[in-house]
Parts: C-alpha cells; sequence; structure tokens
C-alpha cells in the first residue's frame, strides 16, 4: 500500500461516524457474501500483497491473466479485497469502496484466526467504514499479543483519535516511537509489507507527541 493510500484511509477514518448509518444496509448473508467473494476477487494484486495500479475499467478475470479462483484460500481472498478497497479509497472511488468494503470484512472475518498484519487489515477496513470501536479492538487484538507491534501500536492510535480520545491516542503514539528502532530491527514480514506506510505513522505520531 503507498503512503498515499495509507493518509487517504486515516482521513476517512477521522471523519467519524456520521455516515455510519448507511453501513446496515451493506451486511449480506454468510453464503451470498462468499459467492460474491469469488465473483469479484479477481487478481488487483502481486502474490506478496503488494498493491499496484489499479487495472483499467475494461480488464476483467479472463484470459491469461486470470486467477484460478479454486486455488485461492479464504485468506488470499480477503487480502484480494483488502487491496481493492484501498485502491478504490486511494482514488475517491466512493461507488467501489461502498461495493467492496462490506465484502472485504466478511471475507477476513471468515479467514480467521488471522495473524497480526490480518488483523491490521480488518482494522484498516473498520476504520474505513467508520465502525471505529471495531478498529481499535482489532488493533487492541495485536496487542495484547505483540505489545510493540508497530501497525498495532499505529492502528490503535488512529483508531483512538476517531473515537475523540486524543490521551490514549497520544500514548499509544509514543510507545510507537519509543519501540520504533528495535521492532524495525525485526524486519518481520509485515513491516516489510508496510513499507510504505511506515513513515507516515511516524508523521502522525510525531505531530501528536510533539503537542504534549
Amino acid at each position: 500500500m503507498s503512503a498515499g493510500q495509507a493518509e487517504v484511509v486515516q482521513g476517512t477514518a477521522a471523519q467519524g461516524k456520521a455516515g455510519s448509518g448507511a453501513n446496515i444496509g451493506w451486511w449480506m448473508s454468510g453464503a451470498l457474501m462468499v459467492g460474491l467473494i469469488l465473483l469479484i476477487a479477481y487478481p488487483v494484486i502481486s502474490p506478496d500483497r503488494q498493491v499496484p495500479t489499479p487495472p483499467p475499467a475494461s480488464s476483467g478475470a479472463t484470459g491469461a491473466a486470470a486467477v484460478d479462483l479454486s486455488s485461492m484460500t479464504p485468506r488470499e481472498a480477503a487480502d484480494r479485497l483488502f487491496n481493492r478497497v484501498m485502491t478504490a479509497v486511494s482514488t475517491n472511488d466512493s461507488t467501489e469502496v461502498v461495493s467492496f468494503l462490506p465484502m472485504a470484512i466478511r471475507a477476513y472475518e471468515l479467514a480467521e484466526p488471522l495473524d497480526a498484519d490480518g488483523t491490521f487489515h480488518l482494522s484498516m477496513l473498520h476504520l474505513t467504514a467508520t465502525l471505529d470501536e471495531e478498529g481499535l479492538a482489532d488493533a487492541e487484538a495485536i496487542l495484547e499479543e505483540l505489545p510493540d507491534h508497530l501497525l498495532g501500536l499505529a492502528a490503535a492510535g488512529d483508531a483512538s483519535l476517531a473515537l475523540g480520545d486524543t490521551a490514549s491516542a497520544r500514548v499509544y503514539f509514543t510507545r510507537w516511537l519509543d519501540v520504533y528502532d528495535v521492532e524495525i530491527a525485526r524486519d518481520v514480514p509485515e513491516y516489510r509489507d508496510h513499507t510504505q506506510m511506515i513513515p507516515g505513522m511516524r508523521t502522525r505520531a510525531e505531530a501528536l507527541v510533539g503537542n504534549d
């Protein structure tokens, strides 16, 4: 995901719950959701989950570029949907966000149990949907297992800000800065996958902590 995408996502989360009422109509039955996931989760990312330029409008899941959907795991389908949502967010394509966001959330629920990276993705999706309490719960689930996890701390900080809890956000981001050097040296896969997001997290952390 690009740093620009991350900033758009955080801006969306910070808008609060004004549009949360519209979320009610999104939720669909589990069986229909699975079918929709298989229908629309054509390849929009590479296997390492990096987000490329969105495909042209005329592209589709046909021809040599098509993926054998029967070979996809629930997590692979969820990650493809996540990246599709983030690409739509970055291009301000609200129609596509509304169409794919609930599917992506449901896909991660179907893929549970999730690792830290998957739980971070789910947190971001919840924040994008202005489901801020759920986003915070996802982040805290990461921190229960890995208290110094940079993605978990940033997500918790952003969720706290979205909920209007600046004091808690400052605690999370202060810790983010304190553990950064040790954590980034671990060079875990999720840090590499989201390397373009890290500078934006640092910027938000320094801006907030610097207001102490």
